[in-house]
């Protein structure tokens, strides 16, 4: 395992990514509106990792978070997409 990927797997290696809805009030058309964003969450971390069986800890740690960055990534632009419907629904021009 390259030395340069390190850094970024052991800042990877304890979080996931997971879909956050928030409320927001837009003024233009008096309504509330929901909006999903993307948050990190951490889950653990490894404080003393040593020898071989470690690169095999942070690497598949590392595929989760980016595979928890993927389908939650996608969720949130679809629950986006859905909201934005549902918002032009409410709007009355």
């Amino acid at each position: 395992m390259s030395r340069s990927w390190l850094p970024l797997v052991l800042w990877l290696s304890g979080c996931v990514f997971v879909p956050q809805t928030t409320t927001v009030y837009d003024e233009q058309f008096r309504i509330s509106a929901q909006h999903m964003e993307l948050q990190s969450a951490q889950i653990g971390s490894l404080e003393s990792c040593r020898n071989e069986g470690c690169v095999a800890i942070l690497v598949g740690a590392g595929a989760v978070a980016a595979a928890s960055a993927v389908v939650s990534g996608s969720l949130v632009v679809a629950g986006n997409v859905v909201y934005w419907f549902e918002k032009q629904g409410k709007c009355e021009r």
